[in-house]
C-alpha cells in the first residue's frame, strides 16, 4: 500500500500555525476571554440577568434615545429580533421605552438608571482588563492595537456601512 504524499497533501504543521495566527480566531478568543472576564464582575455586582450579549444592542442607545429601527441597523438585528429584546431588557430593568412624539407608531427607548449603573461597573471591568493586558504587552503596545483596530472598523465599516454599528 502506498500513501500520497505529493503537493496537495495536508500539512497538520502548516496548518498549527496557519490557525494559531488566524485573525479571525484571534479575535473570536479574545471576545470569550472579555466575556468571560467581565460578565461574572458584573454578576457580583448585582447584574446578575447580564449577558454580554446585551451590550451590542445597550451600547447603540444614545442620550436622546433611540427608536426600535435605528437600535436594530445599528445592531445588525432584524426588527423583529429587536422587539423581542427590547421587550427582554425593559423588563429586566436596563432601559424603559416612551411614544415617539415624531411618530405614535413607534417608541424611543432608553437608557434607566439602572442601564446607566450597569455602564458604571462596566467601565471599571473594562479598566480592570485593560490594567492586565498593558502589564502584559505594555500600555504602548496596547494601545497601538486599539489604534490600528480602531482604523481597521473605520475602514472596513465606511466601505461596507451595513457591517458595522
Amino acid at each position: 500500500m502506498t500513501t500520497e504524499t505529493d503537493k496537495n497533501s495536508f500539512d497538520f504543521e502548516q496548518y498549527r500555525i496557519m490557525r494559531e495566527r488566524s485573525i479571525g480566531r484571534l479575535l473570536w478568543r479574545m471576545k470569550r476571554y472579555m466575556e468571560s472576564f467581565v460578565e461574572p464582575r458584573l454578576h457580583q455586582q448585582g447584574f446578575t440577568d447580564f449577558k454580554m450579549s446585551y451590550l451590542m444592542f445597550l451600547a447603540n442607545i444614545g442620550e436622546r434615545g433611540t427608536t426600535n429601527n435605528e437600535l436594530a441597523k445599528r445592531a445588525c438585528v432584524t426588527k423583529q429580533m429587536m422587539s423581542k429584546i427590547v421587550g427582554l431588557l425593559e423588563a429586566d430593568g436596563y432601559i424603559y421605552t416612551q411614544k415617539n412624539p415624531a411618530d405614535s407608531r413607534s417608541s424611543v427607548i432608553f437608557l434607566n438608571d439602572r442601564g446607566k449603573e450597569l455602564f458604571m461597573a462596566l467601565k471599571d471591568s473594562m479598566q480592570e482588563a485593560r490594567d492586565q493586558f498593558d502589564s502584559i504587552v505594555g500600555h504602548d503596545r496596547m494601545d497601538q492595537v486599539i489604534d490600528t483596530l480602531l482604523e481597521l472598523v473605520t475602514v472596513l465599516e465606511a466601505d461596507n456601512p451595513t457591517s458595522g454599528e
